[in-house]
Parts: C-alpha cells; sequence; structure tokens
C-alpha cells in the first residue's frame, strides 16, 4: 500500500504541472473512449446489476448501479463539461504589497493526491476522475464492491487515455485492496494521501471520520427538508414536492421530510396524498398530519432518518419559527426547501437555516454539479470547512503564497 501511494503521491508533482490545453485535449479523448467502448461498459454493468439481483439489492440501489447507453452518454458529456470549465489552477486569488515592499501573491494550486470512497453509483468513476485530472490532482478510487465491474472497466478505460498520450496512467488509480482493511490502511496514509472524500452509507462516514489521519471533507447523509409556508402557492408546492421526493427517491438531494404550516394543511396535505399515492410513496405523518389525511403515525426514528427510498415524513408545525428550528435539529446540512410567495419570511429561512444549500420556491434535487453548472462534482460536502455544497474542480484546489522580494530582510 505504502509503495504503491509513494507512486502515485510523485506522479502528483508531473499532474499538477499540465497546462490546460493538455488537460482539455485528455479530457475530450477520456469522453470520446468512454462514448466508443459504451457496449463494454454495460457489458460490465450487466454482471453487476446481475449480482444486485442476487443478493436483492432495493429497487433504488439498483437504480443508482445502473448504466445504459443514455447514461454512459450523460457520462461523457458531463466529462465534456468539466474540460470547458475555466483553468482551476494558477489563479491569483488575491495580491498586494507589503510596506516591506514584498509583492505576495495567493495562487490556487492542485491539493495533490485525493482519496475518494463511494458506492453504487459507477458514474462517481469517471466523474471523480475527470475533476481531479482537470484540477491537477491524483485521484485514489474505492468504489463499492457491488459496482465492481462497471467501476474497473471505466476506470481502464480512461487510464488507457492517459497511456496514449503519455501520462502516467496512476493518476487515476483504483485503490488496489478494496477490502474494509484496505480502506483503513488508506485513511492512515497522511505522508502520501493529502484528502480523503468518503461519500455514502452512515457507518462509512462515521467510521472514516473517526478512524482518518488524512484531513477529510465528509458527503454526509442527505436528509433533505421541504417546508410548505402559510404563503405558499399550492400549485407549485405540489410540483416541487413530487419532482422533490420521488423523481429519485434514493439519491442524497431527495426530500425525506415535508414540513407543513398549519393553516394550509388543511388544503394542501390532501391533494398532495392523492398526488403521493399515485406515484406510491409511503406516508408518514406526525398526530397532527393524520387529523388531515390517512397516514401511518410517524415515529422520532423517522424525523432522523434518510430512508433513500419512496418513503416520506410528514409533519405540521406552527410557524416558520418551528419549521426552522426542526430543520436545524433533524437536518443533515444537505439541502433545505421554502415554498411560499413571502419574502420576509424567504429571507429568514434562507438566512437561518444552516445547510450547504438552501432554496426557495425550487426542488431540492437540483443540488447537484451539473446542475450547478459545474459539469459534475465530487460528491456534496456537508462540511463546512474547506468545502461545502457541490464540490467542483475549483473545491479541490488549495493555494500557496508566492513572495516576490528584492533583498529585503527582517
Amino acid at each position: 500500500m505504502q509503495q504503491f501511494l509513494k507512486e502515485c503521491k510523485k506522479v502528483s508533482r508531473e499532474i499538477a504541472t499540465l497546462n490546460t490545453e493538455i488537460k482539455n485535449r485528455v479530457l475530450n479523448e477520456m469522453a470520446d473512449a468512454l462514448i466508443a467502448h459504451c457496449d463494454f461498459i454495460v457489458h460490465n454493468n450487466t454482471k453487476d446489476m446481475q449480482e444486485a439481483k442476487k443478493n436483492n439489492l432495493s429497487h433504488d440501489l439498483k437504480d443508482r448501479l445502473f448504466l445504459d447507453g443514455t447514461r454512459v452518454e450523460k457520462m461523457a458529456e458531463a466529462i465534456r463539461q468539466i474540460a470547458s470549465q475555466k483553468e482551476p489552477v494558477g489563479r491569483t486569488l488575491e495580491g498586494w504589497v507589503t510596506q516591506d515592499g514584498l509583492n505576495i501573491q495567493k495562487v490556487s494550486i492542485p491539493i495533490g493526491v485525493i482519496g475518494i470512497i463511494y458506492e453504487s453509483r459507477p458514474n462517481v468513476t469517471s466523474d471523480t476522475a475527470a475533476l481531479c485530472f482537470k484540477s491537477g490532482n491524483v485521484c485514489v478510487l474505492k468504489g463499492g464492491k457491488e459496482a465492481q465491474n462497471s467501476n474497473n472497466a471505466i476506470a481502464n478505460i480512461l487510464r488507457n487515455v492517459l497511456t496514449k498520450n503519455k501520462l502516467p496512467e496512476q493518476a487515476i488509480s483504483l485503490l488496489p485492496d478494496s477490502s474494509r482493511e484496505g480502506v483503513a490502511q488508506l485513511i492512515k496514509q497522511d505522508k502520501y494521501v493529502d484528502l480523503i472524500v468518503p461519500r455514502g452509507g452512515e457507518s462509512l462516514i462515521k467510521f472514516i471520520c473517526q478512524n482518518s489521519s488524512v484531513p477529510v471533507i465528509k458527503h454526509d447523509k442527505g436528509l433533505c427538508h421541504t417546508y410548505i409556508d402559510k404563503f405558499a402557492d399550492g400549485k407549485k408546492a405540489l410540483e416541487i414536492c413530487i419532482n422533490a421526493k420521488c423523481s429519485r427517491p434514493g439519491v442524497c438531494n431527495a426530500m425525506e421530510t415535508l414540513l407543513v404550516h398549519k393553516e394550509v394543511a388543511n388544503y394542501v396535505l390532501p391533494p398532495l396524498q392523492e398526488a403521493f399515492i399515485f406515484e406510491q410513496t409511503e406516508l408518514r405523518g406526525c398526530k397532527e398530519t393524520q387529523k388531515y389525511i390517512d397516514v401511518n403515525l410517524a415515529t422520532k426514528e423517522d424525523f432522523d432518518t434518510e430512508y433513500l427510498a419512496n418513503i416520506l415524513s410528514i409533519k405540521v408545525v406552527e410557524d416558520i419559527h418551528e419549521a426552522i428550528d426542526h430543520i436545524n435539529l433533524h437536518g443533515s446540512g444537505h439541502s433545505e426547501c421554502i415554498i411560499s410567495e413571502n419574502y420576509s419570511n424567504i429571507t429568514r429561512f434562507l438566512d437561518e437555516v444552516d445547510a450547504a444549500c438552501v432554496y426557495a420556491n425550487a426542488s431540492t434535487r437540483f443540488t447537484d454539479g451539473g446542475a450547478f453548472g459545474l459539469g459534475a462534482e465530487v460528491g456534496i460536502s456537508t462540511n463546512k470547512l474547506h468545502s461545502r455544497g457541490p464540490m467542483g474542480i475549483n473545491d479541490l484546489t488549495t493555494f500557496k503564497y508566492k513572495v516576490l522580494g528584492n533583498g529585503q530582510i527582517r
């Protein structure tokens, strides 16, 4: 493991100095290669899907795992969008001259070697590899065993493009030991690894945060809320809530809890229930909710649960204050939404809710690197330092101070 990571660290110095033209050309060739080898990728994904069926993975987890021609095309398009982004390395973030005549420039640089640990979604392999390459970093990828065939196929295609361009294939590396023991070793190698980005289940995140000696930017669970305010537009509320919960229930930006102001519950909840029944959503509500619609009683645990399934908790609240308090207590700091036509309430919600992404009158499903115009994301950080929300290429850089003098001494 040490020798492998030592080589990755050595290669990172070369990748950090690549110019924009080379990086963009290679990225576009990677996108072309994914399309050219689409059948190979889908063939390997079929193996993973067969294993998923044997292992009785849920419908939503199988949806995260599944690849077809359309999804491979989207993977390629994400890489092209990443290539089209402005160069993240070498930007002068600030500059000034001190009283001693020193010219100080704060310049963006790559982080170095980034270990990315993820589950289920094989498109993460191509997204994160491209983001790291564009930002001058080496990535060490550890995907979930349920996507092993898909991940290997995608990574090998990308690595072959590096080789054809006489670049070290170690710039995009798969962790050689993908066991729990291998991960435990990786997160202790702070001499060779500069950052760990875990994205996955709560137990995985907890294990890495508690055991890593490498800095961690965690991509924790997405316990997302939508609050229907007293001043909400009913049509907007219906459309946003159905999209936030039902478009893809198994992803981290899907709504898990719906909060409804008590003064609108009587006319908002019945049509919502009807729409959710059509979408086959299982509803669980508080005692107050049960006064308006026939649902199973939600427990305290429900309001702390990221279902990643077509299940929704509902709570009727007294006012916006209770809604904000509930979100800040139970939310995971991911994405939260208010539906309202009242400017003061919108402003208060956006200012006071503690989350990476806060929305007014828009679905939480927009929390995504592609939807934000970043091409893709390494993940959605629920950290406050050094990055928060969808992590694009600029979030994969740090900085150094370049100080130009002319013989000054102190």
